[in-house]
């Protein structure tokens, strides 16, 4: 900062220590708490996995014939959870900031079993339909909350780790819905005898860890920049100090508060100066505030940077075609060649085992390595596979039988890219969602950058399987193209943001210094000032109006 040296910065991480696995083992409390509250990322991978293998199970098919059998149809019947969690998105980020990260978590979770009981309970297409619409907005919320509240209770050297978990938690229960399928799908056997039991059960199944998370959240702490936000200092500086197993007057502890507390001073001032109307806290106030702050993300000098990198990295994420892949697996696989609907789910399956081994690295070594090299190679890979699995579909879709190694050499390049997928983008574009917003919009600047990921990937559910029946082995030149896209958006567009706090994310950017206005930066440097995050002989002339 112009004026005086930062005494916080250097500091603090001169005392946080060591990052990645070390780091976590030092801040095993945050990661316990982490591990609990990514058990909503758990409940979205388990329904996403869970209906792919659902989708080709006899009775399943024979009750949902009209909608199963239709390709458009089909892909309204698989898309429609995304777009419910894109309106649950959109809606979650006013209540991250009102009702606080850990009770939208709760809401999310009740929000989420209606929608399982409608699922299960179905007799038809319109109950699938409504069923996964309002799961959808569960998971939407949680999608948005989970990191949230994982990034603000994590110290910064273990940060991305943390987050990652949300992958990490998603994966896994990719994977287990997977296997659920297939041991289920021959109750009453694999054909026309098979019991509707067969995919009621799995369906019925994600009521568990959904419980286990509603009932456990209520135990788990506020975060301490929800809590800074809503005046509560005292409970801050105690959350902070648990979560680190520290003395609240112990330094660390102590420059972290301030730091989280400087950057909520600096945004509470502009607020007051934007909307000098709407600071009398009451309800009309309120809701007006809040359609402001909606409009500033993309209105103000600042905030747009920061949602324009988040808007493409989402939509690069699932244009990967990631979810065509989890969605779609057994079709896919039998139009490699793969016969036989055992033979097809357990292909499936194996795809969950290997993104979910290949996420745990990233978990573990995402704060030491970073971001962009993580990202950068992942795409890469990714549309590699993508490509070579085009041309064998190319040269030998019409002959699988004749040229099995053929088959099973593109069956095992989807595995390869499910790995690619798990240990990059699955983490890190998360990763770098939930870190790069300022305080004060943090919420709501999260739910408009998911909205990202969850439309697109709604665009891709509901395109897949026309994209597969007319377009063949086009669909993986389609993704493979876009793979690649993102890896070069990634390097030469998104900065590094390993080890950087959610406070200094604008400098990282590019902005700070060169698009902030005059006084907004003079107004964080007197707050430094005033909080002693700042020290200096010679302090600047700060205006009056800007002090407390």
């Amino acid at each position: 900062m112009a004026g005086g040296a930062p005494v916080s910065t250097s500091r603090r991480r001169a005392l946080a220590g060591e990052s990645g696995w070390k780091g976590l083992v030092r801040n095993r409390r945050v990661f316990a708490i982490a591990v609990f509250a990514s058990l909503g990322g758990l409940l979205y991978g388990y329904n996403q996995g869970v209906f792919s293998g659902v989708l080709g199970m006899h009775n399943f098919d024979s009750r949902m014939a009209s909608v199963v059998n239709d390709p458009n149809k089909k892909g309204w019947f698989v898309s429609i959870l995304e777009l419910g969690a894109w309106f649950g998105v959109l809606t979650t980020g006013y209540f991250a900031d009102k009702l606080s990260r850990k009770y939208t978590i709760e809401l999310a979770v009740v929000v989420f079993c209606i929608g399982v009981i409608v699922q299960t309970a179905a007799q038809g297409p319109q109950s699938i339909y409504g069923g996964r619409f309002i799961t959808g907005m569960g998971i939407g919320s949680l999608s948005m909350a989970v990191p949230l509240y994982n990034a603000e209770l994590a110290p910064p050297e273990v940060r991305g780790s943390l987050v990652a978990l949300q992958q990490l938690a998603i994966t896994f229960g990719i994977m287990v819905s997977f296997w659920i399928d297939y041991g289920t799908n021959f109750i009453g056997g694999s054909g026309s005898t098979q019991s509707e039991a067969a995919w009621r059960i799995p369906l019925a199944l994600q009521l568990v860890p959904a419980l286990i998370l509603g009932t456990g959240i209520l135990f788990m702490p506020f975060s301490p920049r929800w809590l800074v936000n809503q005046g509560r200092d005292d409970e801050a500086l105690a959350v902070l100090s648990n979560a680190r197993g520290l003395p609240s007057d112990s330094e660390l502890v102590q420059i972290e508060f301030l730091e989280i507390k400087a950057q909520y001073i600096f945004e509470k001032e502009i607020s007051a100066v934007k909307f000098p109307d709407y600071q009398d806290d009451s309800f009309g106030s309120n809701v007006k505030l809040a359609f402001y702050s909606y409009l500033s993300l993309l209105t103000e000098i600042v905030v747009p940077y920061t949602v324009y990198h988040t808007f493409r990295t989402m939509f690069f994420q699932q244009w990967t075609g990631v979810n065509a892949i989890l969605y779609y697996a057994p079709s896919i696989f039998k139009n490699l060649g793969l016969t036989g609907n055992t033979i097809d789910l357990l292909a499936t399956g194996v795809v969950g085992i290997a993104m979910f081994l290949a996420t745990i690295p990233a978990v573990i070594y995402v704060d030491q390595v970073g971001r962009k090299p993580v990202l950068v190679s992942g795409a890469f890979l990714m549309g590699a596979c993508h490509l070579i699995v085009a041309v064998l579909t190319g040269l030998y879709h019409d002959s699988w039988p004749r040229y099995c190694s053929a088959g099973w050499a593109a069956c095992a390049l989807i595995w390869v890219f499910a790995m690619g997928f798990g240990y990059s983008w699955g983490p890190c574009a998360w990763v770098i969602v939930a870190e790069i917003f300022p305080l004060s919009v943090r919420g709501k600047g999260l739910s408009i950058a998911a909205s990202s990921n969850w439309m697109n990937n709604f665009i891709v559910g509901q395109v897949t399987p026309t994209m597969i029946t007319h377009l063949g082995f086009g669909t993986f030149v389609f993704f493979g193209v876009f793979s690649l896209m993102g890896g070069l958006f990634i390097m030469f567009f998104v900065p590094e943001t390993k080890g950087v706090t959610l406070e200094e994310m604008e400098e990282v950017f590019g902005v700070t210094g060169q698009n902030l206005a005059v006084e907004d930066a003079q107004r964080l440097d007197a707050i430094h000032r005033r909080i002693g995050l700042i020290t200096s002989e010679a302090p600047l002339e700060i205006e009056g109006k800007f002090d407390e």
